[in-house]
Order: C-alpha cells, then sequence, then structure tokens
C-alpha cells in the first residue's frame, strides 16, 4: 500500500471527528442543490437536513481543541458554511465554503493508505451488483428496488454535477463507515481493497463517456484524485484540463499501471512534493522530492543518455538541488520557479524519449552497457575471491564462494518479484541497500587487500600459510567469503533488472531481440573476462599475484567507498555539499561532493600508507 501523508497533529478522537466533519460537509455541498435554489426553499425536508448537518458540523469543529490555535481556521469555516446555509446562499457559494473547510480539514488527516492496485472491472461490478444494486440499482442511478422507501433516497452515481463535487475519499469512507442518520450502513465485511475498488467504481460511473483528451499535462497523482473532488481539482485550469481530471475519475486504472512511464512518476512526485511545501510540511515534500528520482528519472538516465547526456545530467542536478530546496526554501514563488523549470526539462526528455524509438542498435548497446557497468565490480570482486582460494591451494572452498553469487542471483530475482506483487519497496529502500551493501564491500576489500599486501613476499606467504591458514579458513572465513561474495552481487541484481524493465518500455515487441543480443554479448564478454582473469592470476609467481591483486582489491574498494556514498546521499541519508567544480565519473563512482570526495581520500590514504610502510620495511 502506497501511504498519502498528512500532517498529523490531532489526536486520535480528534481525528475521528475531523473526519467526520469531512465527510457531512462533502455531503452538504452534493445536495446542498436539491434544497435551496434562487434564495428559496426547494424541498423542505433536504432543507432541513442541510440545517442538521451544519449544526453537527459546529458542534463537532468546537470539540476540537489543540495546543496552539491550530483548529481556528476550521472552527472559522465551520461557521461561515452553517451561516451560509442558514441565509440560503448559492449552490456555488456553499460549496466554495465546504471546499475551503474540507482543504483545511485534510491538513489534520490521519495517514490513508492508498492501494496499490484495484480489482478487477468485473469483479467490481460482481460486487456492487451483490451489495448495492438493492439500493443503488445496476447501472448506479439510485433506483434500485427499495429505493422508493428510503429517505434520503440512494445516490444516483451517474450525477454529473453531483460527481463532480463528490470525492473519492468521501466515498470511501462512506462505504467503510456509513453515513450516520441515513440507510448508508458500513461494509465492514469488505477487505481494504474492496472497499477502495468499489469508491473508484461508482466515482467513474458519471464519467465513463469522457474521451480521453490530447496533449494534456497528466499531473494529477492518486493522493489528490483520491482527496479532492473534480471541482476542486479543476478550480483555475483550463478547460482541457478538466476534462482530464473527469477522464481520469473515469478511467482510474491509469493510476494503477504496472509499467508506469518514469518520467510520469518523477513528474506526479514533485507536483505532490510541490504541494505538500505550500501546506508547510517541508520533510514530506523532501521525501517526496527523494522519491521523484529513485522511484521515477533514475530508471530511465540509461535511455536517456541514448539520446542527449547533457539534458541527462542536466535534470539530475536539478532534482538532487530540489530536495534541499524543498526542505529549506520556505517562498513558494522560489519553489515553484524551480519546479516549473524541472517539468520544462522532463517534458523535453518525456517527448525525446517517447516520440523517437530507440534505433536497433541504441537498444543493443544500452542493454550491453547496462549488464557490463552493473555486473563488472560484482565479477571483480568473485573473482578475487576464487583466485586467491586457488592460489593457496583451497579449491575446496570454491563452493562456498559459488554458494554466495548464486543466492544472490535467486534472492535478487524473488526480492524483484516480491515487490511487483506483495510489497512495496521505494526507491530510497532500494539506494540504502545498495549503498549500505557497496559500504560494506569497500570496507572488507580494504581489510583483504591491505593483509594481502603484508603478505607479498613468498618468505612471509609460506610461512602464514603454515602458521594459520587452515585454522582461519575452518574457523568461519568461509562463511564470510559465501557473504562477501553474496552482498557483491546482491546489490547489482534487483536494480539491474529494474533498469532493464525501464528500456523494455521504451522499445516494442520487435525490438526485444536487441536487447536480449545486447544481454548475451555482455555475458559472453563477462565470461572472456572471467576466464582471462583466473588463467593468468593462476600462473602468475605468489609475490607478484598478490601484488597485482592487492592493488585490484584497493581500486574495487575506491570505486566501491564512492558508489556507497552516492547511493546513501541519493536515498538522503548523507548530505550533499557539492564542490565549486562539477564533474561525474561513473566508473571510478567519483562525483562533485565533498563527501564523496573525502570517503575515497581516505581509502586511498590507508592504502598510500601500507604502501610507504612496506617500502620503509
Amino acid at each position: 500500500m502506497a501511504m498519502a501523508s498528512f500532517n498529523v497533529s490531532a489526536s486520535p478522537n480528534e481525528q475521528t471527528k475531523i473526519k467526520q466533519i469531512a465527510q457531512l460537509a462533502e455531503y452538504v455541498g452534493v445536495d446542498y442543490v436539491a434544497a435551496v435554489g434562487n434564495g428559496e426553499i426547494l424541498d423542505p425536508d433536504e432543507y432541513q437536513e442541510m440545517t442538521e448537518f451544519s449544526h453537527v458540523i459546529i458542534e463537532q469543529a468546537g470539540q476540537l481543541s489543540g495546543q496552539t490555535n491550530e483548529f481556528d481556521t476550521v472552527k472559522a469555516q465551520a461557521k461561515a458554511l452553517h451561516t451560509a446555509i442558514a441565509n440560503k446562499a448559492s449552490v456555488a457559494d456553499v460549496r466554495a465554503a465546504s471546499s475551503a473547510l474540507r482543504e483545511s480539514l485534510l491538513i489534520f488527516m490521519p495517514q490513508l493508505s492508498l492501494p496499490t492496485s484495484l480489482l478487477a472491472v468485473e469483479q467490481t461490478k460482481a460486487l456492487f451488483a451483490a451489495n448495492c444494486s438493492m439500493c443503488h440499482g445496476l447501472s448506479g442511478q439510485g433506483d434500485g428496488p427499495l429505493a422508493k422507501d428510503l429517505s434520503p433516497e440512494p445516490t444516483n452515481f451517474t450525477d454529473e454535477e453531483r460527481a463532480t463535487n463528490r470525492s473519492l475519499m468521501g466515498l470511501f469512507d462512506a462505504v467503510s463507515n456509513g453515513i450516520d442518520d441515513t440507510p448508508m450502513v458500513a461494509f465492514t465485511q469488505f477487505n481494504e481493497q474492496q472497499r477502495w475498488s468499489l469508491a473508484f467504481y461508482v466515482g467513474s460511473l458519471a464519467f465513463k463517456d469522457v474521451q480521453k483528451p490530447q496533449n494534456v499535462e497528466q499531473n494529477i497523482t492518486a493522493s489528490q484524485i483520491v482527496n479532492l473532488n473534480p471541482a476542486q481539482l479543476s478550480a483555475g485550469q483550463s478547460e482541457a484540463q478538466a476534462h482530464y481530471v473527469k477522464w481520469l475519475r473515469g478511467n482510474p486504472e491509469q493510476l494503477f499501471s504496472a509499467n508506469k512511464n518514469p518520467i510520469t512518476v518523477t513528474r506526479t512526485q514533485l507536483l505532490a512534493a510541490q504541494a505538500a511545501h505550500a501546506k508547510g510540511n517541508y520533510s514530506q515534500a523532501s521525501d517526496l522530492a527523494i522519491s521523484a528520482y529513485l522511484d521515477g528519472f533514475e530508471l530511465v538516465e540509461n535511455n536517456l543518455n541514448a539520446y542527449d547526456e547533457t539534458l541527462r545530467k542536466n535534470i539530475e542536478v536539478q532534482l538532487m538541488s530540489l530536495r534541499q530546496t524543498f526542505k529549506n526554501e520556505k517562498d513558494t514563488a522560489v519553489v515553484a520557479e524551480k519546479v516549473n523549470a524541472a517539468l520544462t526539462q522532463l517534458a523535453k526528455a518525456d517527448s525525446m524519449l517517447n516520440e523517437t524509438k530507440l534505433t536497433d542498435g541504441a537498444l543493443l548497446s544500452a542493454s550491453l552497457i547496462i549488464l557490463l557497468r552493473e555486473g563488472l565490480e560484482a565479477l571483480l570482486v568473485v573473482i578475487a575471491l576464487m583466485t586467491v582460494l586457488i592460489k593457496t591451494k583451497r579449491q575446496d572452498a570454491l563452493k562456498y564462494v559459488h554458494i554466495g553469487w548464486v543466492t544472490a542471483l535467486i534472492a535478487g530475482g524473488l526480492t524483484w518479484a516480491a515487490a511487483q506483487t506483495l510489497i512495496e519497496i521505494s526507491g530510497a529502500s532500494r539506494e540504502v541497500m545498495e549503498g549500505a551493501g557497496a559500504l560494506f564491500a569497500a570496507v572488507i576489500l580494504l581489510y583483504v587487500g591491505v593483509w594481502m599486501h603484508s603478505k607479498t613476499s613468498a618468505q612471509q606467504w609460506q610461512k602464514y600459510i603454515k602458521d594459520n591458514i587452515d585454522k582461519r579458513l575452518e574457523s568461519g572465513t568461509l562463511w564470510g567469503l559465501a557473504g562477501l561474495s553474496f552482498i557483491a552481487v546482491y546489490r547489482e541484481v534487483f536494480e539491474t533488472v529494474l533498469f532493464y524493465q525501464s528500456l523494455l518500455t521504451q522499445s516494442s515487441p520487435a525490438q526485444y531481440s536487441s536487447i536480449a543480443s545486447g544481454f548475451a554479448i555482455a555475458i559472453a564478454i563477462l565470461a572472456i573476462i572471467t576466464w582471462v582473469l583466473i588463467k593468468y592470476s593462476i600462473k602468475l609467481p605468489v609475490a607478484k599475484f598478490f601484488a597485482i591483486t592487492t592493488y585490484l582489491l584497493f581500486a574495487l574498494s575506491f570505486v566501491l567507498m564512492g558508489k556507497a556514498v552516492i547511493a546513501l546521499q541519493e536515498a538522503d541519508i548523507i548530505g550533499i555539499t557539492s564542490l565549486p567544480m562539477s564533474f561525474d565519473i561513473a566508473w571510478l563512482g567519483i562525483k562533485s561532493t565533498w563527501q564523496g570526495i573525502i570517503a575515497q581520500v581516505c581509502v586511498f590514504a590507508i592504502f598510500s600508507f601500507y604502501i610507504f610502510k612496506s617500502k620503509n620495511q
């Protein structure tokens, strides 16, 4: 489940009252049109109900008592709504008062779990027919067999005016909790996905015939479509944008597509971050900005590089900068300017990726580079471990290294599968896993490199074998080797699969063979590298082998340390302090931040210290 977060500063009891006020305010905004027109009462019973609901809203709002004056606005808006109803104000005025009250209440709402998927439409229709049609009718027009005997009458979900002023959250609350003093009961026997599916289904009925608009910014998030009604989402927007809002309400499956466009994810999260920032939720805005990069743009960086590497770098810099802007900048105008600049660049990237398909050659190249880039580091770590064991005549221990990397491949695949179906693994969590794994591997490789450097002479090595090797390898080191092999491979597998998944979305089925060819060529190249390194490293004299392997391990430690810092910075675990100049050497893990440079300098300093120390002995 995804979470729609708000600034919760109310107690559980107050949160219950807030939800009730929000539900009643929306109900009044929807039904007032049947009670009053042109300052005259149209239906005395409906008007009496509106009056009673407004009294309940005033009473519930009066019971909200924060430590500060945080509920003063809510209380004032509740009184304004009550006054508008008492004065028989226009429908537009009452709906404006209702919307203003609901928007203020949203700040205090508890965290709401949004569905990551809905039931199939046919399943939802069957659920509706079995449980709702007796009152609301099979088509949702409020004309079921029991409708005439009910007061108030069941809602006609196909009435576009009503639906335009009804939020999905209000519908979900009605399904989950019922509506007091009405025949609408709570359907507590349904699970959360069933209740959400019903809410989205009945909320779509009035907009089923709306055609999808062309050339419209698709910038509505799942949280917005749930919490705000179409009238609120369309306020101040163009006619085309208002049309898009209605189409989205009629076709909510768009929000739950298994293969969302990563650029769309980035755009959606940025706009959600901007909305959170405008409400003063700066930490939440920063978290959403992190998600905009890690859950969206990062997945198409390889693809965009094939078109315009400079554009890719510019967008990456903008997205990284926006994190700090959302967290530290209080001026909404400054934030809006930076968000709009990023959205403009994203639109350019989206146009590039969608309007011009990658050629077969570009897909093959991208596929090849993804696997070589993500797999080479892991391969070198595994080969280094294998060659050390072979050189020390401990071939019997090779199975532990193999257990490590094979288990990592399986675990990585299962993690990806679980992320697609069972659990949600955010981009930030993915980067933390990768960063922590890289940091651990860097430290271990640095330690092993120092240890191997102390054994570079044949005499030292023979003495070590005689005194220690059997004891050390039999006391837990073997499983340590398996663990290092596992971590080196696992940290790359999950992200590699995501990169290939993104590449597939940018290609047609006829081009899948090009991606497969690039993958196969990369496997062949990695296999050749493995054969060459193992074959020729074994032939080296012990001293030279250990000297060369030492430099290799130090180099891997240097690269992995840089990549660990980058990953943890992207997950917002480590801060980002940019250097005066900008540079990015991806294959060395070097980026222009003080944190990354200092970490890699420390690795280099340790390496230099032991080299200098050995030369003076």
